[in-house]
């Protein structure tokens, strides 16, 4: 299986970062994580994207806040897919990073989940990865089968609770 790699451009990602993390160990998905920033480390960042193919990666998730480039440079140094996670935060609360990490030039693309939403680029990320992987496939179906289950069996409650 391919790797993800998980790349926050601060520490100050981390308590929502890894969210992404403990969501990637449900499926079962090895990963690495690492501070990199598009700013302070340019060229670090660059390289990294760069090499990540060959390194074994599958799929990069990007979470950063405020000018929010992260996951454009990397997207701009490997055509692995990129997903992107805004962070909440700064003066605009995360809007701009979210326009900065979705309004990306033609032939770059990022994905990009809510602000925040580090649970659905993990999410994101096993599926681009189920593509040629049956056995993370059924891990997603189940997973989706035990979120309809979860509703079911709230709907039963609520119905109990009405008809009383």
């Amino acid at each position: 299986m391919k790797k993800a790699a998980v790349i926050m451009g601060s520490d100050s990602d981390w308590p929502v970062v890894k969210g992404a993390c403990a969501q990637l160990d449900t499926f079962g998905i090895p990963y690495e994580v690492h501070i990199l920033s598009a700013h302070r480390t340019p060229a670090q960042a660059a390289a990294f994207a760069a090499g990540a193919r060959d390194a074994g990666f599958g799929v990069l998730i990007c979470a950063a806040g405020m000018a929010a480039h992260l996951a454009g440079a990397f997207a701009a140094n490997t055509t692995l897919p990129v997903i992107g996670i805004p962070m909440k935060g700064g003066a605009m609360d995360g809007l701009d990073a979210l326009l900065a990490t979705v309004q990306m030039p033609s032939g770059i693309p990022v994905a990009t989940v809510a602000i925040n939403g580090a649970k659905n680029a993990a999410v994101l990320a096993a599926q681009i990865l189920a593509v040629s992987d049956e056995a993370l496939s059924a891990k997603l179906d189940a997973a989706r089968a035990d979120m309809a289950a979860q509703i079911a069996e709230k709907e039963a409650r609520l119905q109990e609770e009405l008809a009383r």
